[in-house]
């Protein structure tokens, strides 16, 4: 068995030559892989030596000839290609171990010049991956380092690959090499070109959207139906997945997660991660039902049940905070579909052992939990794509304009700040109650932000909650005064909006007129 080795990336290869020459295996390299295995006391023969042709062009012509295609590409179990080898005097290649230059690596670095992110785009080391991948029947092809084990163990069990290993490997390489090819697209048609700039130290501008979009996902699990019952469903992730996001999460126990279960349970921990103070987030069709920080998890979680325990029920569950024996005493005496945290007591645990069907979720936070969020969001329109950076803003107490005569308090300022957070989670039209760090009314999705006022009012009601003295956030501005009035005749004495409407002068002089604090965001946050 002959090995072709050459990669850019070393980690572990030393180990697995090692491995592969004690097994028998004959060891082909080139350049600086070469040059490592050789230090290290390896016999290894240098491609060169096979084609009879010299690396050229800074490395850039190496792999890319008969001598070596010949030997990835021949169908052993045909004649002809066997016979053709032979004329040739082409030996066959059995493995092939590659990975690729660092493309995305580099382009990602700040400053990073057209030169260099040019220079960093591998040739040779994809054409012997096709190649391999493609003859896959005969040809192992090895593209990442977590990929050795699986290919040690079965040289050292039965001498050779299985054909499932084989072709998991090819189409593992295949993956590797569109996700490399689409790297490429997207760095280069972002590229805002400047001939007059041209230099090797030109980092060009970047527009924020390239000319041709290329994502890669990989698949979790498939689902047992959609939205509905009637759909089918799959959970794909990011290649690369971002700390302390959801596609992170370990389930502990219960059923299977749906279709629904996961994008509300993203918008549960989505919002909870954005508190840096013990917080919970109850989510029912991916609208926050009830929000609410505190001491610890049990008091959090205690506020954020009283804002609307009748939709609370059955509803997705997320602390940023480890579950407790307080906090899952609580929750279990509720029906909950899935509750999310960083971790789970001993106790917490074996309280949640007697609802088999509860889904526990463990997601690990970063320290900068905070600001781990996508970069983009997507939509799906018919035939194309929206696509657009993510809502990340974070308000700041001194961004508040206060534009009436009352000045909100120290405290009304805290409860804003929090309202305003939970807002950017509540589909518009969102209008959201809040007091003493705890939601009192939210109003979601509705086509007035009139009802979604009285729906807020209406839900606190019916929650035996008082909305005196509390503090409203509005995702958007007031069209009208009539908005403002229905809160504040509710009992709120300060309210947040982003402002910039034509009638914005008419909404301050209600405000004034009744009495309230009113401070503008200039930014807002439709949640569609």
């Amino acid at each position: 068995m002959k090995a072709l080795i050459s990669v850019s990336d070393k980690t572990g290869i030393v180990e697995f030559a090692q491995a592969l020459h004690a097994l028998g295996v004959q060891l082909l390299s080139t350049g600086g892989t070469a040059k490592l295995l050789a230090d290290k006391g390896l016999p290894v023969t240098e491609v060169a030596e096979v084609t009879k042709f010299p690396e050229m062009l800074d490395g850039r012509v190496k792999t890319l000839h008969p001598m070596v295609h010949g030997g990835l590409l021949a169908r052993r179990d045909t004649p002809a290609h066997m016979a053709a080898l032979k004329e040739h005097g082409i030996e066959t290649i059995d493995l092939l171990v590659v990975n690729l230059y660092p493309f995305e690596a580099t382009v990602a670095k700040a400053g990073c010049t057209l030169a260099d992110a040019i220079e960093n785009i591998d040739i040779g080391g994809p054409a012997m991956v096709r190649s391999a991948a493609k003859n896959w029947k005969d040809v192992g092809v090895v593209t990442a380092a977590d990929q050795y084990e699986a290919v040690l163990g079965e040289l050292k069990a039965a001498g050779k690959l299985s054909n499932k290993l084989r072709f998991d490997l090819s189409v593992a390489a295949f993956n590797r090499i569109s996700q490399y090819d689409g790297a490429i697209s997207n760095y280069l048609s972002s590229v805002k070109f400047e001939d007059e700039k041209l230099s090797e130290e030109y980092v060009p501008e970047r527009a924020s959207f390239p000319g041709q979009f290329n994502e890669q996902y990989l698949k979790v699990q498939d689902l047992r139906y959609g939205e509905n019952s009637h759909q089918q469903a799959a959970w794909y992730r990011d290649v690369n997945v971002a700390d302390g996001s959801l596609a992170t999460g370990v389930q502990l126990q219960g059923k299977e997660l749906s279709y629904n279960n996961i994008a509300d349970a993203d918008a549960a921990w989505e919002c909870v991660k954005s508190f840096e103070v013990p917080a919970c987030v109850i989510i029912k069709h991916a609208n926050p039902c009830g929000v609410a920080v505190g001491a610890n998890p049990f008091e959090a979680y205690s506020k954020a049940f009283q804002t609307d325990p009748t939709s609370a029920f059955g509803g997705i569950i997320a602390f940023n905070r480890p579950v407790d024996k307080a906090a899952a005493e609580a929750v279990s005496k509720q029906f909950v579909e899935v509750l999310m945290a960083p971790d789970f007591s001993a106790e917490a645990l074996e309280i949640f052992k007697a609802k088999v069907n509860v889904r526990l979720m463990k997601i690990a936070l970063p320290a900068n939990y905070g600001a781990v969020r996508n970069a983009l969001e997507t939509k799906r329109v018919g035939s194309g794509l929206l696509l657009q950076s993510a809502d990340n803003h974070e308000l700041k107490l001194e961004e508040l304009k206060v534009v009436t005569i009352k000045q909100p308090t120290q405290e009304e300022l805290q409860d804003l700040l929090f309202a305003w957070k939970v807002a950017k989670f509540v589909k518009s039209n969102a209008i959201v109650f809040c007091k003493n760090g705890m939601t009192m009314g939210v109003g979601a999705g509705q086509m007035s932000r009139l009802d979604s006022a009285r729906i807020a009012s209406i839900k606190a009601e019916a929650a035996k909650l008082s909305l005196q003295n509390t503090v409203v956030a509005s995702d958007a501005f007031f069209p009208f005064r009539d908005g403002l009035d229905v809160v504040v005749d509710a009992g709120a004495t300060c309210v947040a909006q982003p402002g910039g409407s034509m009638r914005d002068q008419e909404v301050i002089d209600a405000a004034n007129e009744r009495g309230v604090a009113m401070v503008f965001t200039g930014v807002r946050h439709f949640r569609h």
